[in-house]
């Protein structure tokens, strides 16, 4: 059994420990900003392939606590990177350091590198390695003296789904849109409709959930190329995966005022292979009719973004009359403190998310729909 971490966005980690458990993982618990649990290397490939909102599966090869340079080099040396580091493979590393003893980042870097040389050169008897084989990404992370040293498997980030190649402006994450889905716990039993879509991020997401198509299906991972996950490993999972694929009874909508985002939110669902489950048109929010019952989740642009803040509020007000409380249920994320006071009610709940670096608030509204 492998001790696997994936980062996530803070205010995630409860939506990703849920959908690793689904997925059938062991022993999962959230962290700050991270998820752990235990799985074989066949669980490597559908935690790649299948989660939604993490941005990374990483290995956790050790965890120790080091507060001097020769702590940090032993502990790394004592992990037997032979295991995973062929002669001819490449390891970079990269990480962080907060609230530590061991603050410079480029030195924790170059001891951790000396260490794996180090341990490598005496189980190969060789002074040099090539570095031209797989992948093989180390990462680390210091809080507060505790190391945590990783292998991501990876690679390209789970948010980069491979169907988003033309964005519109100021694009929400696709993990994070996943996260949000989850969060309005919509399920495909009603239409979905984003009236602000953007490159159609919320409807793709949505349209890849309720067909339950897993999201990595279609793009590969670094840890593919690596001997210890069997290839027959990746394609059980990717054949089990695409074997759930199902067609749901209703069709997730999008709508913007800017004609050529519809047109790269339609390319977008193509590439997703969810253009069958779509439905994007040209459409000002004031003026879009939203099927009664319908969900409406949508991300419209803020003061720092792409409108000024009194043209963003303006948009809010217009929200509040166009976004019927007796007929749709609506999630809005904002990074307005204010935001309620604009759209004209307040949410039934509302929830702290990092939209990238920027704190926003995910405001839902769903108690006066009737039922």
């Amino acid at each position: 059994m492998f001790d696997v971490i994936v980062p996530c966005m803070f205010g995630l980690e409860s939506v990703v420990s849920f959908e690793a458990e689904s997925l059938g993982f062991f022993n999962v618990r959230a962290e700050n900003g991270r998820v752990r649990f235990n799985c074989d290397g066949e669980g490597i490939a559908r935690a790649n392939i299948g989660l939604r909102t993490g941005e990374r599966v990483l290995l956790c090869l050790a965890e120790f606590r080091a507060e001097t340079f020769e702590e940090l080099f032993q502990g790394v040396k004592n992990i037997d990177w032979q295991e995973w580091i062929g002669i001819t493979d490449k390891f970079p590393v990269k990480g962080y350091s907060i609230n530590s003893t061991l603050h410079s980042v480029p030195d924790c870097q170059a001891i951790i590198k000396k260490a794996v040389v180090e341990k490598l050169k005496s189980v190969h008897n060789i002074s040099w390695f090539e570095e031209s084989g797989n992948l093989y990404q180390i990462q680390f992370s210091i809080m507060k003296d505790m190391v945590s040293v990783m292998l991501d498997t990876t690679g390209t980030p789970l948010h980069k789904r491979g169907y988003r190649e033309v964005s519109s402006a100021a694009p929400i994450k696709e993990t994070i849109a996943a996260g949000l889905i989850d969060i309005a716990r919509y399920k495909g039993d009603v239409p979905m409709h984003d009236p602000m879509c953007g490159s159609g991020t919320f409807v793709i997401e949505a349209a890849m959930r309720i067909k339950k198509a897993a999201p990595g299906l279609y793009r590969h991972f670094v840890s593919e190329q690596w001997p210890l996950i069997s290839s027959e490993a990746w394609e059980r999972v990717r054949e089990e995966m695409k074997s759930a694929i199902s067609r749901p009874a209703v069709t997730v909508t999008g709508s913007d005022i800017d004609a050529s985002v519809v047109e790269i939110a339609k390319s977008n669902a193509e590439k997703a292979h969810v253009d069958d489950v779509t439905d994007f048109f040209v459409a000002d929010v004031r003026d879009v009719k939203i099927e009664d019952g319908a969900t409406i989740i949508t991300n419209p642009p803020y003061g720092e973004r792409l409108l000024d803040v009194e043209s963003a509020r303006e948009l809010y007000r217009r929200m509040g009359r166009a976004f019927a409380p007796d007929k749709h249920k609506s999630f809005i994320i904002s990074q307005d403190d204010e935001f309620e006071k604009f759209f004209g009610r307040p949410a039934d709940k509302k929830r702290k998310i990092y939209n990238g670096m920027i704190r926003c608030y995910y405001y839902q509204y769903f108690k006066s729909v009737q039922k």
